[in-house]
């Protein structure tokens, strides 16, 4: 084997190694940003959730606070 022939062989060996660890280190990124997608979804949905959850809270306390509101501006109005 020529001396051409060998450094040609070696740098497409070089080459094919780099491009195969090239495209396993993509394949992996590529499936830690879907990972992290699933994960910030399901932070999202669990933000909005708790977000609904105390929106109803606010929602009863709100509630209450008008009929306390309506009842002290009732007892007031019968005293005069």
């Amino acid at each position: 084997m020529s001396r051409t022939s060998k450094v040609v062989l070696g740098l497409s060996v070089l080459l094919t190694a780099a491009t195969v660890a090239g495209v396993h280190a993509k394949q992996r990124w590529d499936q830690q940003r879907l990972h992290d997608g699933v994960i910030r979804d399901v932070q999202r949905q669990n933000r909005k959730k708790e977000n609904i959850r105390l929106l109803g809270e606010q929602i009863i306390l709100t509630k209450q606070l008008e009929a306390e509101r309506e009842m002290l501006l009732a007892k007031g109005s019968q005293k005069r």
